[in-house]
């Protein structure tokens, strides 16, 4: 059996090629698709704590989350065949009114390395279109972004109108340079993550409270 470490170590270095190979190598012998995958989330599970511990930085994350990407398309036909299923499912966005997207880009990719499905809704993104697609996709999850001190209100009035529309078993997660736990308490959101990595942690903890 292949040593599925040599995976693990090249996604957290973002050696993609030898990641996809590797991933390849361990599917072609027979190696359990949740075993690989395993070793994936693992990979960036350590990825993340590096990071909240100033170990590695932004584009290291970003170099590890691609090579994690790019494994996953490579599994993804054995983990479908094998009734391997999400964790949850997320629907991300930067709201209304801010174009900016680095960060919230980060936590989409550090949410699929925990294996959460993630619709990614792009910048500038209605409240209504947040509703929607948590409504399409039964999603468990919302991660709001604002890099804008101008655009904070919006992500209010997208707490305002997830609440409204009565999706009590999704969990909003904010984020972004202005923003703050005070402020999630404020306007009622579920959880505040200063970076991608403690996003992770958040929502996997909210998860386990909702379970």
């Amino acid at each position: 059996m292949p040593d599925l470490g040599n995976l693990s170590e090249a996604i957290k270095t973002g050696k993609r090629d030898d990641a996809v190979a590797l991933t390849r190598g361990a599917i072609e012998e027979n190696v359990p698709a949740q075993d690989i995958l395993d070793a994936m989330v693992t990979a960036m599970d350590d990825v993340g704590q590096k990071f909240q511990c100033n170990e590695i930085f932004v584009p290291e994350m970003l170099i590890a989350a691609r090579a994690m990407k790019e494994s996953m398309a490579a599994l993804e036909p054995q983990l479908v065949e094998a009734g391997i299923k999400p964790v949850a499912k997320a629907v991300v966005g930067t709201v209304s009114g801010d174009l900016h997207d680095i960060g919230k880009n980060l936590v989409a990719m550090m949410w699929k390395g925990a294996n959460f499905e993630v619709i990614d809704l792009g910048t500038n993104v209605a409240p209504e279109k947040f509703v929607e697609a948590a409504k399409e996709h039964g999603a468990e999850l919302v991660g709001l972004s604002a890099l804008l001190t101008t655009t904070m209100p919006a992500i209010k009035t997208t707490v305002d109108a997830i609440k409204a529309a009565g999706l009590d078993v999704t969990k909003v997660v904010i984020g972004g340079a202005p923003v703050t736990q005070e402020y999630a308490d404020q306007i009622g959101a579920d959880g505040y993550a200063p970076d991608a990595a403690s996003a992770v942690e958040l929502a996997r903890s909210l998860l386990v409270k909702a379970a």
